[in-house]
Formats: C-alpha cells, sequence, structure tokens
C-alpha cells in the first residue's frame, strides 16, 4: 500500500494479531507505571515534525508535532523529518553547451520539507535523491542554451531549473525555493578568444570615434577659414591671438615669421 492510500484510510485494520499486540503492549505500559510514561512521551521541536508507525503502518493524522504526542512501547515507532529550508551547492558540472562549447556550472540549491509522511514514506533520501535530481537537472537545462545565453539569463535559467525541479520533487513532499546559478567556468582558450575579440571590438570602436571627431574639425576649420576670409585683419588677431598663448609658458622659443612684403623694400635698395 503506498502513501498516498494509507493518508485515505488511515483507519486501515491491522489484523487482529495486530490489535492483540497492541493491547499487550498498553497493557504492559501500565503495569510499569510511572517509569514506562519516560518511554512513551516524546517531543518534537517547533521546526520538526514526527511520523509515528504502529506495526509498520503510518498512525492516522499523519505528522505529529511540535510538542508532546505519545507512543506505545513495542509496537510503535518514530522518525523525526526537520522542516526548515536546507541549501546545498551543486557540484561543477561539465556541460556541451548548444553551440558545441564546453563550460563548467555551479549552482545553489534551497528547498524544505513541504509535506513530512510524503518525505518519510514515498522516497529512501529525499534529501540524496534531490542532490543527484538537481545536478541532471542543471545538465539538462544548460545543454539547451547557447553561451551566450548561459551568460547573460542566469534568472531565466534558475528559473527554469526550480519549476523543474518542483514538479519533480512534488511527490515526494519537497518544496524547491529557490536555485541559484553561482559561477560559469569557460575553457582558458576560449576566454582568451573572447578577450580578443572584445579587445578588437574596443578598438574598432575608438577608430570609429576618432575619425567622427577628425570629421567635425574638419568641418569646423572650414567654416573658420571662410570667416577669416572675408575679413584679412582677421588672420592677423588670430595670429597675435596664437603668439600670446605661446609667450604664456615659460622656456618657450618663439620663431616669428616675417611677411614676404616687408622684405621687398630692403631687396630694392
Amino acid at each position: 500500500m503506498t502513501a498516498f492510500s494509507a493518508l485515505e484510510n488511515p483507519d486501515t485494520d491491522i489484523g487482529l494479531c495486530g490489535w492483540l499486540l497492541v493491547g499487550v503492549s498498553i497493557l504492559l505500559m501500565l503495569v510499569t507505571l510511572p517509569i514506562s510514561i519516560w518511554m512513551c512521551i516524546k517531543i518534537v521541536k517547533e521546526y520538526e515534525r514526527a511520523i509515528i508507525f504502529r506495526l509498520g503502518r503510518i498512525l492516522r493524522g499523519g505528522a505529529k508535532g511540535p510538542g508532546l504526542f505519545f507512543i506505545l512501547p513495542c509496537t510503535d515507532s518514530f522518525i523525526n523529518v526537520d522542516m526548515r529550508t536546507i541549501s546545498f551547492d551543486i557540484p561543477p558540472q561539465e556541460v556541451l553547451t548548444k553551440d558545441s562549447v564546453t563550460v563548467s556550472v555551479d549552482g545553489v540549491v534551497y528547498y524544505r520539507v513541504q509535506n513530512a509522511t510524503l518525505a518519510v514514506a514515498n522516497i529512501t533520501n529525499a534529501d540524496a535523491a534531490t542532490r543527484l535530481l538537481a545536478q541532471t537537472t542543471l545538465r539538462n537545462v544548460l545543454g539547451t542554451k547557447n553561451l551566450a545565453e548561459i551568460l547573460s539569463d542566469r534568472e531565466e535559467i534558475a528559473h527554469s531549473m526550480q519549476t523543474t525541479l518542483d514538479d519533480a520533487t512534488d511527490d515526494w513532499g519537497i518544496k524547491v525555493e529557490r536555485v541559484e546559478i553561482k559561477d560559469v567556468k569557460l575553457p582558458l582558450q576560449l576566454q582568451r578568444a573572447m578577450a580578443a575579440e572584445a579587445e578588437a571590438a574596443r578598438e574598432a570602436r575608438a577608430k570609429v570615434i576618432a575619425a567622427e571627431g577628425e570629421m567635425n574639425a574638419s568641418r569646423a576649420l572650414k567654416e573658420a577659414s571662410l570667416v577669416i576670409a572675408e575679413s584679412p585683419s582677421a588672420l592677423q588677431l588670430r595670429y597675435l591671438q596664437t603668439l600670446n598663448t605661446i609667450a604664456a609658458e615659460k622656456n618657450s622659443t618663439i620663431i616669428f615669421p616675417l611677411p614676404l612684403e616687408m622684405m621687398h623694400g630692403f631687396i630694392k635698395h
């Protein structure tokens, strides 16, 4: 009988022999009072639940706790289940992406036990099973993505993994609360190739920006030359302003050119 049918039919008959053993256990407890009371009273903490088995069957009512509960000696046993959120690291997984690039990816998963009865009755070790399932899910999800998608869409990948894990562990009473991708490690050769590509792209952008600057400067010089051509005295004023700027600096040697018109008079003499 599965855990689902046991929960749906909590009054399942344990048989005449079973009831006889239960009666003997109760009688033994009454005979050995008050010593036996310390063996029958159990306590579970606020974050724990107890699953009680009577002659191998889950007792009606499902999980017990928190607080006090009673068990019968010899016929009852119980298992404590921690209901707190548990986190674990997904070991680095070597994944071949959709565009045939090998990357190493690791992550972290946060989950908690939502149904203690299912976590005990439906699976041997819910924690180990969730860890193994997280590793295979990580490889399966990343195998459908390109390298660019893995590097840029981490949140979408984590959400897809969380949904897949939550659906797969629902029958185990597990609730996957959060999945995060921690690190994506690329091969060294691929890192160098990507760095060279990024450097080439930066150099190309720098050359484009420099060319645009030269073009804008040439346009400004053209406009300035048109303004100066309209007034010859403007060129002399600009020349004097340039000399003033140079003279403001210390240890400057200024070569002052003379117009050829001034030399014509000396040549004639």
